[in-house]
């Protein structure tokens, strides 16, 4: 016996149980060789908390590719993981601590590690239970996680590989500096708000002079810090100071008045102060004249000993408070308010800052030739979907400075550096130092995207030698990922790749957009508009959440949450359920139905012509990561042609006295819905494998069926064109039946008026007996002149007409008056709306919905006007 479909569609029923069972039976394990190879790793979530929906969006398009891959017989493999999100782990574990009254100090680097793992394994599980939620066919037993052993093992080779190379180095520079977490951040750490802040014009006064110069500056806390001050050479107004000294109103230190053509004359005063351990832009010109570099503030962001008197107060204390002893001394001239963009920390929400310190740096240079040199050749480039992604990476590449690729925290990839606790020789190797009593490791973890730029190999367990798992899968066939970390990883992926395999990660990257709400707005915890994609499952099921999302944004480009749409989507996969329903009600669900089928009808030929053309659509768009243009092909073929006129023909034939006839239709219904499943499978597992279950089918599950085949026997092209008229036919003769509101009771009788040709005629024993059951009309045969009498005419197709007798079938006087009637009465409600539309009086003094609800009647009349006009127009 067949699995029996419920009465009505239940989402949270159907998509019960069925993920435990596919990985009880192994159906994403990947590893058969006898299958052509296609592989797809996964963006590795952070285990730092629950998935948004924009992790739904992205693993739902990956999934669609595998289980559509799968399908097609290749040997799918989609491999899972995490990764261990360095700072951004860190700062939610030290979050929990503090919340029970600890610091990581206080526990020290082991316990704290043990404490980050436990952490790890809490929402690592969770992540996983998210993954089954939304019917993700991955295969858990390649599982990996950016800590694990093997990738460790990778991390330290490409380390150690790159520092030997001459591409690794430790150096001083301005980097992102977080003082809440006390560590360098990447530029994708740091999030760029609007604020309001000040410009603080401060007077100078030149040594041996009398004159002073005003100099601007949004940071007067940094001015500890400051070395010299610096002027345009071609400034004539400043020419004659320059080689002189001027007093620095923070600490009066006599600092040198230089010239320098990096200096802008058209902004502000044109007189800079150059603080090099504070300013990357500063950093420059203090390396160019060999400067001191004093650093004012200690790591967490308080003034240090430099300071004098504010020495330990938080650097925006100590800014309100040296302004205001300059305006006390008179040192003050302006301030201006102005908005500006301020860094922040991602993690900490911290004010990031430019700070000088000594970092670990990849030479970029030479790592981003080879990558750009790689996008010219056809044959080895990476193919970016859409196209115009690529020039987004190339210019990237080409203005990309040195990585610093050092963080100061404790969890993350150890930096593979030790120091010789008496001599300081550095020792650089995969393995430890067997002396490790006299060696000190270096105490800085890598960037998490150092990791990460390995993932589409590491996690093949590169670079083990007569590794299977890289051989068969690498490259890999496809990435989907967001345009915003083109940058930060997709970028990183490409030039380790090279570097290390010789060969790109992946032959494709699909790049989708942002998620946004319903009103174009991006989601954020700020706005409070950002939607958990598991109270969407839980309200209308994972297979309609996956449709909306796969089926709504082209690629590149961002998704609007729409609750309506996802709900529409429900209500497709109901309207499929319901039409299977019909199916397994016609048909004998203990018998074997073979797909060659005979003895068709000519709605049977139609129906199996159609599918062919949709399953070359879907595939050609599928192939063209064309979601979209799938699901409108899908939706368009099986609500209107499947469900809306397919099955309705089908009827006809059903309850006929055919049995040959019956038994074709019914081998038809049985070859559509597994066809139909089958395509929808990618998009909706759940609601498929249901339907699959209960309908005759060969595979025991429909994660490894077969994909829908398009057989040439089943093009019957005459039959397409004749439907298409039976289609018009019965269309015309029920707007007929709408217009002058005629009973289906009534039987109608009609003729069809030719066109020139007269081609029409050749159908007429086919699709004839279907308007007579569809439409209770009979036909009288084909006209080349009107019938006489009051008739109701409707074209069709080719220049075609249906010509109907409405004597008998209504009393046209009577039909008349009565329409004239409704108009006189529609007319005064419209002059009724627009009188008090105009009034002043009301649409001011009036409540704002009192006045909407007025408008919205207005319409209603006016549509309503149009549309009996029209009726009474074609009765006269």
């Amino acid at each position: 016996m067949k699995k029996e479909l419920a009465t009505k569609y239940n989402h949270i029923e159907v998509e019960s149980g069925k993920y435990q069972k596919w990985l009880e039976k192994k159906y994403f394990e990947a590893g058969d060789t006898s299958k052509k190879a296609y592989s797809i790793v996964i963006p590795p979530p952070n285990v730092t908390g629950k998935l948004h929906l924009g992790h739904a969006w992205d693993t739902t398009l990956q999934d669609i590719l595998i289980r559509y891959k799968r399908l097609q017989g290749y040997d799918a493999l989609w491999l899972p993981g995490m990764d261990h999100a360095g700072i951004a782990t860190q700062a939610k574990v030290e979050e929990r601590l503090r919340g029970q009254g600890i610091s990581r100090y206080d526990l020290g680097r082991e316990k704290f590690l043990e404490k980050s793992w436990e952490w790890k394994e809490e929402y690592a599980t969770l992540i996983r239970q998210q993954w089954e939620k939304l019917g993700l066919s991955l295969d858990y037993s390649k599982e990996r996680f950016t800590l694990d052993e093997g990738l460790s093992k990778a991390v330290r080779k490409v380390f150690v590989d790159l520092f030997k190379k001459g591409l690794i180095y430790q150096g001083e520079r301005i980097i992102n500096w977080d003082p809440a977490q006390k560590t360098a951040l990447s530029n994708i750490e740091v999030i760029h708000k609007e604020v309001e802040g000040a410009m603080y014009y401060f007077k100078y006064l030149v040594i041996d002079s009398e004159e002073t110069l005003v100099i601007a500056t949004t940071r007067p806390e940094t001015m500890f810090g400051d070395t010299a001050i610096f002027v345009h050479p071609d400034d004539e107004r400043y020419k004659h100071l320059v080689g002189k000294k001027a007093i620095n109103p923070a600490n009066n230190q006599a600092l040198p008045i230089m010239a320098d053509d990096y200096i802008d004359m058209s902004f502000g005063t044109a007189v800079m102060k150059c603080t090099p351990a504070h300013d990357p832009n500063d950093f420059v010109l203090g390396k160019k004249y060999k400067m001191e570099m004093p650093i004012c503030m200690n790591p967490d962001g308080t003034m240090n000993q430099l300071c004098g008197q504010y020495e330990g107060m938080d650097r925006f204390e100590c800014r309100k408070q040296l302004v205001k002893e300059f305006d006390t001394r008179g040192v003050v001239v302006k301030i201006e308010t102005h908005l500006h963009q301020v860094g922040h920390s991602e993690r900490s929400n911290a004010v990031v800052e430019p700070y000088l310190s000594k970092q670990w740096f990849v030479k970029m240079e030479p790592l981003a030739k080879e990558a750009i040199a790689n996008q010219l050749n056809q044959e080895t480039k990476v193919n970016f979907v859409p196209e115009r992604f690529e020039k987004t990476f190339i210019q990237w590449m080409e203005n990309i400075e040195d990585w610093c690729i050092s963080r100061q925290l404790w969890w993350g990839h150890r930096v593979p550096v030790w120091y010789h606790k008496e001599t300081g020789e550095i020792y650089v190797e995969i393995e430890d130092p067997k002396d490790t009593e006299n060696y000190i490791q270096d105490p800085d973890v890598l960037d998490t995207w150092f990791s990460s730029a390995l993932w589409p190999f590491s996690t093949l367990n590169w670079p083990n030698e007569n590794n299977e798992l890289f051989n068969r899968y690498f490259p890999t066939d496809a990435l989907v990922t967001g345009y915003d970390i083109i940058f930060f990883w997709v970028s990183r992926m490409i030039f380790q790749s090279l570097q290390f395999t010789k060969q790109k990660p992946f032959k494709d990257v699909l790049i989708h957009g942002l998620t946004r709400d319903e009103l174009g707005r991006k989601m954020s915890k700020s706005l409070g508009n950002g939607i958990e994609p598991m109270d969407v499952i839980n309200q209308y099921g994972a297979d309609s959440m996956r449709y909306f999302l796969a089926t709504t944004s082209s690629p590149g480009q961002d998704l609007r949450y729409s609750e309506e749409k996802v709900e529409a989507a429900w209500n497709f996969i109901n309207k499929i359920w319901n039409a299977s329903r019909f199916v397994l009600m016609n048909i004998d669900q203990n018998q074997e139905y073979s797909d060659v089928i005979t003895n068709t009808s000519l709605a049977d030929q139609w129906i199996l012509s159609k599918l062919n053309s949709v399953i070359e659509t879907v595939e050609t768009m599928m192939d063209k990561y064309e979601f979209v243009v799938v699901g409108n092909e899908l939706y368009s073929f099986i609500w209107d042609d499947f469900c809306s006129w397919y099955i309705e023909l089908a009827k006809v034939t059903l309850t006929g006295d055919d049995e040959v006839a019956k038994e074709a239709t019914k081998k038809t219904l049985v070859y559509l819905v597994n066809a139909i499943v089958k395509m929808l499978h990618p998009f909706m597992p759940f609601v498929t494998e249901e339907i699959y279950q209960s309908i005759p089918h060969i595979e025991e599950s429909i994660c490894i069926s077969s994909w829908p085949l398009i057989k040439e026997e089943y093009d019957f092209s005459s039959a397409k064109d004749s439907v298409v008229y039976l289609i018009d036919i019965v269309k015309a003769i029920r707007e007929i039946r709408a217009t002058y509101q005629i009973k289906n009771a009534n039987e109608i009788h009609y003729s069809i008026k030719n066109a020139q040709d007269a081609s029409l005629s050749i159908y007429e024993k086919e699709f004839l007996p279907y308007v007579k059951k569809l439409c209770n009309a009979e036909c009288l045969g084909f006209i080349d002149d009107d019938v006489e009498g009051d008739i109701a005419i409707v074209s069709i197709k080719d220049g075609h007409a249906i010509e109907v007798s409405l004597d008998g079938l209504i009393d046209m006087s009577e039909e008349i008056a009565k329409l004239e009637k409704e108009l006189a009465k529609l007319i005064n409600e419209i002059t009724r709306c627009e009188k008090m539309l105009t009034n002043s009086n009301f649409v001011n003094k009036a409540p704002a919905s009192k006045v909407e609800e007025e408008k919205s009647k207005l319409e209603d009349y006016k549509k309503q006007y149009e549309t009996i006009a029209e009726r009474l127009h074609k009765l006269k």
